[in-house]
């Protein structure tokens, strides 16, 4: 019997681990709520931003690795604009929600962390190190991002999405400058 115990506890112990590793600081529903105030979610519906060959190869830069999806949902009500992004850590994705105000990150926040460590980075004394950051011409931050010993991947994960979210801001205030007569 007890062995019977102990090998069950070696099969399901890495199961309950890697159960108990998501942990979900804020749906992303109420992540669009707080970035729009109360309005957002009556004004600022979803909207689907489709992604070209070169956005999607720009995305595929910016992680290092392939990109397959066709397009994402964004949120938008005046000047911001907010993404809910997913990015592999060490090997599990993990959820953040950015805020972009007028081409700058205005807020970031991890949503859902699966990993089993690394969750450091869900503190506000790390998001807030990407306020007012904005991309440059070679697509990085515009300011250093301060790493977490034990977390390296997972702040190089939130530090892609972060890129990406302003890069996708940047396309979206370029497709709103063409002018009719430009098309």
């Amino acid at each position: 019997m007890k062995t019977l115990i102990a090998l069950l506890s070696l099969f399901l112990l890495p199961v309950a681990q890697t159960q108990a590793a998501q942990s979900v600081y804020q749906s992303p529903a109420d992540f669009v709520t707080q970035a729009l105030g109360s309005q957002g979610k009556g004004q600022a519906k979803a909207k689907v931003f489709w992604f070209s060959a070169e956005q999607r190869q720009v995305i595929e830069e910016i992680l290092a690795h392939d990109f397959r999806p066709l397009r994402t949902r964004y949120w938008q009500q005046g000047d911001d604009t907010v993404w809910i992004l997913e990015e592999i850590g060490k090997e599990a994705p993990i959820t953040v929600g950015i805020q972009v105000r007028h081409g700058q990150i205005y807020r970031t926040k991890v949503l859902i962390y699966r990993e089993s460590r690394g969750d450091e980075v869900r503190h506000d004394f790390f998001t807030d190190q990407f306020k007012s950051a904005t991309l440059t011409k070679d697509k990085q931050l515009d300011k250093h991002i301060d790493g977490i010993t034990g977390a390296t991947l997972s702040v190089r994960a939130l530090t892609k999405l972060a890129r990406i979210a302003l890069y996708l801001d940047r396309q979206l205030s370029l497709q709103n400058t063409v002018s009719p007569d430009d098309t």
